[in-house]
């Protein structure tokens, strides 16, 4: 009976397993074209550039502001992803309730995999899942969601020591020591606000050894929310 749990659940992942590998025979797969809403698959994903990643976010986040979202049908789509998944894109965000990707974007079920934690900060365990979105499910693309009024963000510039949070806010410290400023730094102050607001230390230290496997086979942009829900994208790198 203890074991039964575990049986269950590597039943379930071998499963899966076969339904990815027959999804395309074991062999190259010939791209299908992308349209707004279609169901996320390997052939469509195959066809899908680190410029059209952002290109679809792009229109998504323009439906969004303009309150016309697509129709989904989340039933449906979940039906349909049973078995495989293929996300063209790898969003990490902030945990803020104001901010969900999949909510700014106009994305569904099975078309972004996304990682949240306060501030969109990264750690180990962060980079192993994007490693595994980029290198292993084939994402195309890398963002990170930074948004304005963010209170990780806040906290790490006013210096905040609070539990597990201290740890978390020690990873944004350095963009904010970074900032050249007189006299105290603190949120209040514009040009600490707005270097933080871009959480330029997000995606870890330049010469983090793990950051050329994410870059390897995807692209990875920043990107910033405001108060109107607009997302703008910051420079791309390669």
């Amino acid at each position: 009976m203890i074991l039964k749990p575990y049986v269950s659940a590597l039943f379930a992942i071998a499963l899966s397993g076969a339904a990815i590998a027959s999804d395309d025979h074991g062999g190259p797969v010939e791209a299908r074209p992308f349209k707004p809403g279609i169901t996320m698959t390997r052939a469509v994903q195959a066809g899908i550039t680190p410029d059209g990643a952002i290109t679809i976010l792009k229109a998504g986040n323009q439906r969004f502001l303009a309150n016309k979202p697509l129709l989904h049908n989340l039933r449906r789509r979940v039906t349909q992803t049973a078995l495989g998944q293929f996300p063209f894109a790898s969003v990490l965000a902030c945990i803020d309730s104001r901010a969900a990707p999949e909510v700014v974007f106009d994305q569904s079920v099975g078309d972004i995999f996304t990682a949240r934690v306060a501030g969109n900060i990264v750690n180990e365990d962060i980079l192993g899942s994007l490693e595994y979105t980029a290198k292993v499910a084939g994402s195309r693309l890398i963002v990170v969601l930074g948004h304005s009024n963010c209170g990780a963000i806040k906290g790490a510039c006013d210096g905040v020591r609070m539990g597990n949070l201290t740890s978390l806010l020690d990873k944004i410290s350095p963009a904010v020591a970074a900032v050249r400023t007189e006299g105290e730094r603190s949120s209040k102050k514009p040009p600490v606000r707005r270097r933080c607001q871009r959480n330029e230390c997000a995606t870890g230290h330049p010469d983090h050894p793990r950051k050329k496997v994410l870059c390897s086979r995807t692209w990875r942009t920043t990107a910033k929310s405001g108060s109107s829900g607009r997302c703008t994208i910051l420079p791309t790198e390669k």
